[in-house]
């Protein structure tokens, strides 16, 4: 039986909202220390709704898919909406992941917290989903396996 499953493999292939925003209204760089996989989420923001994201991802196919399908959950949703995200319904959405690249689900929900954290901070905001949030939060505890 294959590790990935057609979807995961569509969205590392072929990943979606690919790049950086110009400009962006809030930005979140999130890695892990243990296998150095990066992941950095750019989002443009109007009147509460995420009307744009983009990622750059250094790391395996999970991470990759993961930041894709994590920024197309993402568009069209508000600020409360988005903080909701799991790292569960990226996976659900994925089709499933290894339980070995679980943390790249992880990595994906941490960074649209914190560029959403990101856009709080430049605009005075608060949110309840961000309760208790670090964005500089150690990652040990999802390390990857080698």
């Amino acid at each position: 039986m294959a590790m990935y499953n057609d979807k995961v493999m569509d969205h590392f292939m072929n990943p979606h909202n690919v790049g950086e925003i110009q400009g962006a209204d809030g930005s979140g760089t999130y890695g892990s220390p243990v296998c150095g996989d990066m992941m950095k989420i750019d989002i443009k923001v109007e009147n509460d709704v995420i009307k744009d994201a983009k990622f750059k991802t250094f790391g395996c196919g999970s991470a990759i898919a993961s930041s894709s399908v994590a920024t197309d959950m993402i568009i069209g949703l508000t600020i409360d909406e988005a903080l909701a995200v799991t790292n569960k319904q990226i996976i659900d959405e994925l089709g499933g992941l290894p339980a070995i690249k679980i943390h790249c689900s992880v990595l994906a929900d941490h960074a649209i917290k914190s560029a959403i954290y990101d856009y709080a901070q430049k605009n005075g905001k608060t949110y309840k989903g961000l309760e208790g949030f670090d964005p500089n939060a150690d990652e040990d505890e999802h390390g990857c396996e080698v």
